[in-house]
């Protein structure tokens, strides 16, 4: 009689394990759904300017849109030291759920070689301030040099369950100063190699400014248009644009009206 209660409660616990199993797998894949979807309240713009440009490069550009707009943007601005230490100006206001980040970087200089360095400091920033505020998704644009910044950030070093929206690159040198359509620079062959790892979600604005018939008066035409063959195929949508007239030339695109327009409409969203 004992031996037939022994395997009857047996047999009881056996049944509610086998009932449990359906809920023990189920919660995982509910917790990874939830991960997959979920959308920071915060949703910040990043900004990196180029070569020979400090965090302070998009002032005005800042005090332009909020401006235009009528949600008014924070302005953070953050510079990265050669050792890794970072410093903060400005601040971001409470309740600012798409504040403007600024990434500039000590050493500012130009060259293949200090440009991968700026896309490892970018990556230390920007993994700092995902820390302190808690987003899981941004947008990013960059001038010049930090258009190829963020290019390397996207195919290096995005953190895992980090969406990256919207990137729009502003005379950016794919191929550096290379105006030869027949040759590849080391960096226009590290960009390209990689391509592949660039977030499949992303939507990205390659502008290319217009002084003359062969680019902007310091960037070729070829060199921004190197961006379709990194971009195109691998990202959602890739869209390139040409802009002409009046502060089409390379320092001034930032500032240019029709641009600060692009970025009103497709970044701050």
């Amino acid at each position: 009689m004992l031996k037939r209660r022994v395997v009857s409660f047996l047999i009881l616990v056996a049944g509610l394990l086998l009932l449990c199993v359906p809920g023990f797998l189920w919660r995982p894949q509910q917790v990874m759904s939830v991960r997959a979807t979920y959308r920071s309240a915060m949703d910040p713009v990043f900004l990196v300017p180029g070569s020979s440009a400090t965090q302070n490069r998009f002032n005005e550009l800042v005090t332009e849109l909020n401006h235009e707009t009528t949600t008014k943007h924070s302005l953070l601005r953050v510079e990265v030291m050669t050792n890794g230490q970072i410093q903060y100006t400005g601040s971001i206001t409470r309740n600012d759920t798409q504040p403007i980040i600024v990434v500039g970087f000590e050493n500012h200089t130009d060259g293949y070689d200090t440009i991968k360095k700026q896309a490892v400091w970018f990556n230390l920033a920007f993994r700092q301030l995902q820390k302190t505020y808690h987003f899981n998704h941004f947008s990013a644009m960059g001038h010049s040099n930090g258009g190829l910044v963020l290019t390397l950030f996207l195919e290096h070093s995005l953190p895992k369950e980090t969406y990256a929206e919207r990137l729009m690159t502003i005379g950016t040198p794919f191929n550096l100063e290379e105006s030869s359509p027949d040759v590849d620079t080391p960096l226009f062959k590290e960009l390209s190699a990689d391509r592949k790892q660039l977030p499949r979600s992303l939507t990205v604005y390659s502008i290319a400014g217009s002084e003359g018939y062969a680019g902007d008066g310091i960037v070729p035409f070829d060199s921004v248009n190197r961006g379709k063959l990194i971009f195109q195929g691998n990202v959602q949508h890739f869209t390139q644009m040409t802009i002409t007239g009046a502060n089409a030339n390379h320092a001034d695109l930032p500032e240019n009206q029709q641009i600060v327009a692009l970025i009103r409409s497709d970044l701050l969203t």
